[in-house]
């Protein structure tokens, strides 16, 4: 009998096995046969040609409004372009924009007063009364910096401090070696300039080849950061392809446009790989749990393991190490990990790279107290961390402790696991957690979290600002809008590349004509495309009053959230940012603080041929 129902429970345990392997393969075989668009031919094409992997650097928060269109192929010929309303021809916008909107840029010295935003924009850090209106945050954010910059006395400031002591490994571009920081000199053509204080390092991730979220990125951060100031690092995986900085470098067509900036040490490109062993500060690196009464024997290398996952080497340094099998995880896993490791070695601030940057970032980075995050949308709790943008201090006690803890959980280093740990462990308080309103302004509404009034622009949702026509189907864009009334452009003088601006109207010609799969498909001159009289009845993308200024004036930055495989219609929000890049980098025009390029020439967005 006995025999009998152990045969019974083995067959019943075998059954739900079969089941759940047949389901995983229906699963499987299906999310193939989305992402390729067809059956694979055997079972071996399942794994000789498995699918590309997606180009991007996902973090956990790339869900949110994520919601793709397939990737466009790019033509260099069109089935059909409008003389009279084209991508070469239309006006950016019908009001008149003001550049500097910003005003001068903030000192070298400068710090955010962080305590005092989370205060303003929070409220009570049990109520958390503040944290829904999110527009009155962004308000205070544009209007009262004198309430929230500040200048340390002199003796105090960063830029007095020899470089020998500062955070960041590098912070007077001759690795901490100069007795006091250089004077200050512009960004050039042929150089980067120099800061008269510390340099701080900004990081990003990326996986496969560059795409225009790369370039939207690298121009935001050039168009808002204090240059000489700051320096880029841009990793690239080299766990899945251990040629990428060098595919970068060398075969990349779009970031071609950015090496005179790799050149100059702007940009920084770095393998990444998942390391072996991370370096520990000083101190007990054990969380409390305490370091073995009896230490193992010292290795050939004279290392001791020291506590579980921990050795110490022979000049006392202390190391947290990894296996291979805790190294092998799922790819967003990888860009969670990253920020974590990389900022406890080098410091700085990490942003994931569908991050667009709206202002200077170097006063919140620049203070003593600068280990932030934001909150994951309007979630009231305090371990709802989301680390798309965040900041740690470099080889600290809280950045050691977050690290520990993300491996110890199984290299989990998900923001909101992350966070209920820190709250479990009462060490919260110290990775402050910012509201949305500074860099994320419309998840608290895109959550129906947000109370009092709508952002200006007043989106919804994530997909608003890629489109161009029929954005807002509520008619309530400016609806919270209380500035002075836009100047339309046909009555300003002196913009010549405004509606003010008189084209010659000349004739287009088609330079071929040639079949393809049985299509006429015609080129055009693209020099008689810009010359060519606008007419707006024609377009079926016209320009609108949107301006880069009132574009969520007062944040810091604003997230796009994944939907990499999207591009921007003409007039839409993203374009009209792309458009005042391009305009500052190759037009004279200037950036928010009212400075003019004098860099090298970075080249214009290319086309959406999509949207012709």
């Amino acid at each position: 009998m006995a025999k009998r129902s152990c045969a019974r429970n083995f067959w019943g345990v075998l059954q739900s096995v079969l089941v759940a392997a047949a389901l995983y393969s229906f699963l499987y075989i299906t999310v193939i046969v989305i992402q390729r668009g067809s059956f694979p031919k055997s079972p071996a094409d399942l794994y000789k040609n498995p699918p590309a992997h997606r180009p991007g650097s996902s973090s956990s928060s790339d869900n949110i409004g994520s919601g793709g269109i397939r990737l466009p192929s790019p033509k260099l010929k069109v089935e059909k372009i409008k003389p009279a309303a084209n991508w070469f021809n239309r006006p950016e916008s019908l009001v008149v924009p003001r550049d500097d909107y910003m005003g001068k840029r903030p000192g070298v010295d400068t710090i955010a007063n962080i305590t005092r935003l989370v205060e303003q924009c929070r409220g009570s850090y049990e109520n958390i009364e503040r944290m829904p209106y999110v527009q009155d945050c962004m308000n205070f954010l544009d209007k009262n910096e004198k309430d929230y910059f500040w200048t340390p006395p002199s003796g105090e400031r960063a830029s007095e401090q020899p470089p020998s002591r500062a955070e960041y490994l590098n912070s007077d571009g001759a690795d901490n070696t100069l007795a006091e920081y250089p004077a200050y000199k512009p960004a050039t053509k042929e150089s980067k300039g120099q800061c008269n204080g510390p340099i701080v390092p900004y990081h990003v991730y990326w996986t496969g080849p560059a795409t225009w979220r790369v370039e939207l990125f690298i121009k935001s951060h050039f168009h808002t950061q204090n240059i000489p100031c700051t320096q880029l690092f841009l990793w690239l995986d080299g766990d899945r392809d251990p040629k990428a900085v060098e595919k970068m470098l060398n075969t990349d067509p779009l970031f071609k446009k950015f090496l005179p900036f790799v050149e100059r040490g702007d940009i920084v490109l770095k393998t990444w790989r998942f390391p072996s062993r991370i370096p520990m500060p000083k101190g007990d690196n054990t969380d409390g749990v305490g370091y073995y009464k009896t230490p193992g024997k010292p290795n050939s290398k004279n290392e001791t393991l020291i506590a579980d996952g921990l050795i110490r080497d022979g000049i006392g340094q202390e190391w947290l190490v990894l296996t291979e099998k805790q190294m092998t995880f799922l790819p967003v896993a990888v860009s969670d990990a990253v920020r974590f490791v990389v900022l406890h070695i080098y410091g700085g601030a990490y942003f994931d790279m569908d991050v667009v940057m709206l202002r200077d970032m170097r006063p919140l980075l620049i203070g003593d107290e600068h280990s932030f995050a934001e909150r994951w949308g309007g979630h009231p709790s305090p371990g709802d961390y989301n680390t798309a943008i965040m900041s740690l201090t470099a080889n600290s006690s809280l950045s050691s402790y977050l690290l520990r803890g993300g491996v110890r959980m199984g290299l989990n280093f998900h923001p909101r696991v992350v966070g209920v740990m820190a709250v479990k462990d009462r060490r919260n308080q110290e990775f402050q957690m910012l509201e949305t309103a500074i860099f994320d302004p419309i998840w608290t509404e895109f959550d129906w979290d947000r109370l009092g009034k709508c952002t200006v622009p007043c989106i919804h949702d994530y997909g608003q600002v890629f489109k161009g026509k029929d954005a807002f189907p509520l008619h309530d864009e400016w609806e919270a809008y209380e500035g002075e009334q836009l100047k339309i452009a046909s009555e300003s003088k002196g913009r010549g590349h405004f509606w003010d601006m008189k084209r010659s109207v000349s004739r287009i010609d088609q330079r071929a004509v040639v079949a393809k799969d049985g299509v006429q498909v015609a080129t055009y001159d693209r020099d008689a495309l810009v010359k060519s009289e606008y007419k707006i009845e024609e377009d079926n993308y016209p320009p609108t009053n949107r301006t880069m200024e009132n574009f969520f004036r007062g944040a810091f930055t604003y997230h796009v959230h994944n939907q990499w495989l999207k591009n921007p219609e003409p007039s839409s929000w993203l374009n009209v940012i792309q458009r005042a890049q391009d305009g500052f980098f190759s037009h004279g025009r200037m950036n928010p603080y009212g400075e003019k390029w004098d860099g090298p020439k970075i080249d214009e967005y290319e086309v959406s041929w999509e949207y012709a």
